[in-house]
């Protein structure tokens, strides 16, 4: 497998493109993004588990319901959620995108992100739609990233090669998602494209099984939104053969799409509002994978620890306090923890009670942007890994004025 350049439009057959339209107040910011597949292609997609969801993905469950779809349209700078005319506005952007590139409506995948509650008018997207589909090209990925982006400081794209059934084949993806991210989904859309050949069935089997081990593991507040969509797109343009059973080729694609969907996590994770430092936490030895996975969640979510991250403190004790509340069967007096970083390893507990080590040295390990908290359960073979951030001044900041 190998890492490329180009996005949503690595794989064969894919163009993008993202405009400012006017959604948006800032003019310098993107705010309507479209990718279109030159064929109809098999179609997966999951959603957010709040029961408050945003009227695009009433729209998107409905087109998508026959396994197939040809493009995703997606606007920044309001949700479209809580609105009376949220279905009508939803549906009138597939109609605009099938008016300007001849792609029916039906097949059109429809997003927002942004301010909930807020009234959003389908004329900016009216006037803005002809400029974006004009615009349509193989090098435009990136700008398609920009044009889904809310409080997220960096656009978030990648690409891989890789081979199915002897066939060279390549996958993509763009994301956005720094804020109101709490595993089972967040507020983050997720748009991958691949010109692997897979069945919609197939297609769904894979996505599902690998949001478990990736975005659902992934908290920079607590938050679950109510937009969330990870969409995945197949042409089937790369001419491998056509997926339609488990068996190699299947777990060479799943591969393919964690290698994607992981590396798209510890980015929204690193990202996350008012974040200064990349959080992993790492847990082995569990008696289960889902006992593993309650414990790394768990500690990556615990505000005092987040907290403790961001001024650099080694205090250990946070982390034993969110394996206990963790709801996972454990034994503490079997617990060990280290932190870990590009400066190094520090060993802070053994057996659940701490040993001495160094304030100052811990202090430097904790002092990278990225950190990674190794947590030995010590008892069978389950492991998992959770992605977050430290929680900063900032993150109030940005969300103290969020709406204004």
């Amino acid at each position: 497998m190998k890492k490329i350049s180009g996005g949503v439009c690595a794989p064969a057959g894919f163009r993008a493109n993202g405009v400012h339209c006017g959604i948006r107040k800032n003019k310098t910011k993107r705010d309507l993004s479209l990718i279109v597949s030159e064929k109809r292609a098999s179609a997966a997609c999951v959603y957010t588990t709040n029961l408050v969801k945003g009227a695009p993905i009433i729209v998107t469950k409905s087109h998508v319901a026959d396994g197939y779809a040809q493009a995703i349209v997606c606007n920044s700078g309001n949700a479209n959620t809580c609105n009376a005319d949220g279905v009508e506005i939803a549906e009138a952007m597939c109609a605009l995108v099938e008016k300007n590139t001849g792609i029916a409506a039906s097949d059109v995948v429809v997003a927002s992100t942004g301010v909930i509650g807020q009234p959003l008018s389908v004329e900016p997207m009216a006037e803005g739609m002809p400029a974006l589909a004009a615009g349509l090209s193989e090098e435009n990925g990136n700008l398609a990233a920009q044009g889904i982006m809310t409080t997220d400081t960096v656009a978030k794209e990648i690409a891989f090669s890789f081979d199915l059934g002897g066939a060279e084949c390549h996958i993509g993806a763009i994301g956005k998602g720094v804020g109101m991210i709490n595993p089972n989904m967040a507020t983050m859309l997720i748009f991958v494209t691949t010109d692997a050949a897979i069945s919609p069935a197939m297609l769904q089997k894979a996505l599902s099984a690998d949001v478990k081990d990736t975005f659902n593991m992934v908290s920079v507040d607590g938050d679950t939104s109510t937009n969330d969509m990870v969409c995945v797109l197949a042409n089937g343009l790369a001419g491998n053969p056509e997926i339609t059973e488990t068996g190699k080729d299947f777990n060479a694609f799943r591969r393919a799409l964690n290698k994607v969907t992981t590396y798209l996590c510890r980015c929204i994770a690193k990202d996350g509002e008012g974040a200064t430092k990349l959080l992993e936490c790492k847990v082995t030895g569990a008696k289960t994978k889902n006992a593993a996975k309650l414990v790394a969640k768990s500690v990556i979510k615990s505000s005092l620890f987040k907290a403790a991250m961001f001024g650099a403190d080694a205090n250990w004790g946070r982390v034993l306090c969110a394996v206990g509340y963790s709801g996972a069967d454990v034994d503490v007096s079997k617990v060990d923890v280290s932190f870990k970083s590009r400066f190094g390893r520090i060993d802070v507990c053994k057996n659940g009670s701490g040993i001495e080590f160094s304030e100052e040295e811990a202090k430097k390990v904790l002092g990278a942007d990225e950190i990674q908290i190794l947590i030995e359960l010590n008892d069978k073979s389950g492991k998992a890994t959770a992605w977050g951030c430290d929680l900063t001044y900032d993150y109030v900041k940005i969300n103290g004025d969020y709406r204004t």
